[in-house]
């Protein structure tokens, strides 16, 4: 039986799709995730097809509503939105179905639940999540890609690695629990953000999620506003680093530990902890301020987005 908070307006009919899904919130660092998945979808051009209603997954005290104007006279309310829409790949006998939403705050397996529910009724063959997190890394260095899966045929033809993270989780963790229980190929692809830059759009991240993603699919995509977007994101980072000593010795660091570990392979990380560095010494142990403190990630991050929303 149909969910009446899955809300379609339309049942497409697909030769062997592919599901790609990224979630705002815990999942995006940087908003790498969602700004790939959104410029797949506008690269193909995607249509919408159906959503989930809201009203039961979020808690809209802590997520809310947005009330805009329309034409300056009726106001209008935005609320979080999670929809499906799907295209044609140019270049692949595939098409893709692409899910780009907020996560939700409650009832994650009745959300769950209603994904597969468009898997299923669509014939969904394999599943491509997106995903970014905040990581010890420089920003200054190409950004680093893990994918993972847990069937040992994707994992062998698409040259992905086994997860064996354990630890807390988001929907997509959820997500990718229920499709292994409903025999369906899903895939993870994880972007690693500077940490010290949590709050600010890293079109960098996004141009290598997108860049595997095509890789993974085996299509071509134009990438040149994410290229550009990139260039200029380093460059004005590079601004206000190269301005303090301070955040100097910090970046340089960071490239250091990042260059001393640039052969490596995904094949020699156990999990996305290993990768992101999230088990590693602080790099900021490297060095002292002129006070004898360690300066923070928040005074760091801070000083930087200060900079970067002046600009």
């Amino acid at each position: 039986m149909a969910s009446e908070e899955l809300l379609w307006t339309r049942r497409p009919m697909l030769h062997r799709p592919v599901l790609i899904v990224a979630f705002e919130g815990w999942n995006d660092a940087g908003e790498a995730a969602s700004t790939a998945a959104t410029h797949l979808a506008a690269a193909w051009d995607a249509q919408p097809f159906a959503s989930i209603d809201p009203e039961n997954f979020f808690d809209f005290t802590t997520t809310r509503p947005h009330v805009t104007l329309v034409d300056g006279v009726s106001r209008e309310i935005d609320w979080p939105t999670n929809e499906f829409c799907t295209a044609t790949m140019s270049g692949s006998d595939r098409d893709a179905v692409v899910l780009v939403g907020a996560e939700p705050q409650l009832r994650w397996r009745t959300f769950t639940r209603l994904v597969l529910e468009v898997v299923e009724t669509l014939r969904i063959e394999m599943v491509l999540s997106l995903g970014a997190l905040l990581a010890d890394v420089p920003h200054s260095r190409p950004t680093r890609i893990t994918g993972t899966a847990v069937d040992d045929g994707l994992i062998e033809r698409l040259g992905l690695v086994r997860s064996r993270y354990e630890g807390p989780t988001g929907i997509v963790g959820v997500i990718h629990d229920g499709l292994a229980h409903a025999g369906v190929a899903s895939c993870s692809l994880w972007a690693t953000v500077p940490h010290y830059l949590p709050s600010t759009t890293s079109p960098k991240a996004a141009l290598a999620l997108v860049e595997r993603s095509m890789e993974i699919l085996g299509v071509s995509v134009p990438t040149i506003d994410l290229q550009l977007g990139a260039v200029d994101y380093e460059r004005q980072v590079n601004d206000v680093v190269d301005a303090d000593e301070e955040m100097r010795g910090f970046v340089r660091t960071l490239e250091e530990s990042y260059d001393d570990g640039d052969d490596e392979d995904d094949e020699d990380f156990d999990d996305p902890d290993d990768e992101f560095g999230l088990d590693a010494p602080d790099p900021r142990t490297a060095f002292m301020n002129a006070e004898g403190n360690l300066p923070t990630g928040d005074d760091l991050a801070s000083e930087l987005e200060r900079f970067l929303r002046e600009q």
